[in-house]
């Protein structure tokens, strides 16, 4: 129908023409009351964005010279990161002189990356940023 004819069919119900797909040819349109329709698309809105759950970047540091009962400690905070969905951000910081060992912190982060095999996949290989070793976790997408 014409243009002239669908605003002459929406003024006497006392309603608004609605263009909602103007991509078509011919273009759609609705007849329909627009702050019901903006209301509507506006709540369909909210509820996509409750469904949607941001994951964050978690960090955990390490020092080359990390006890046993503290790598433990902090192996369980990174589970607990990657079992609520976030990604981790593991980071070995090296001071003064340790500079020179960062085969130690290759080899803790090699251990870091097998123990959490199961629940954790590597995002970002681990590479040296000015004084500090550091790699990205993210949780495996089919786990809990």
């Amino acid at each position: 129908m014409s243009i002239q004819e669908a605003l002459r069919k929406a003024e006497e119900y006392g309603l608004d023409l609605i263009e909602v797909a103007p991509q078509s040819n011919p273009p759609v349109c609705k007849i329909l009351d627009y702050g019901k329709f903006k209301y509507e698309m506006e709540k369909k809105m909210r509820e996509k964005h409750k469904e949607q759950k941001a994951s964050q970047l978690k960090e955990v540091r390490f020092r080359p010279a990390t006890q046993e009962h503290d790598y433990e400690f902090k192996l369980k905070s990174i589970k607990e990161f990657l079992e609520n969905k976030h990604k981790v951000r593991v980071f070995i910081k090296f001071r003064g002189r340790e500079i020179i060992f960062k085969e130690r912190g290759l080899a803790l982060l090699e251990r870091i990356k097998e123990d959490l095999k199961e629940i954790a996949k590597v995002e970002v290989q681990p590479r040296m940023e000015g004084r500090q070793l550091s790699m990205i976790l993210s949780p495996i997408s089919g786990k809990k």
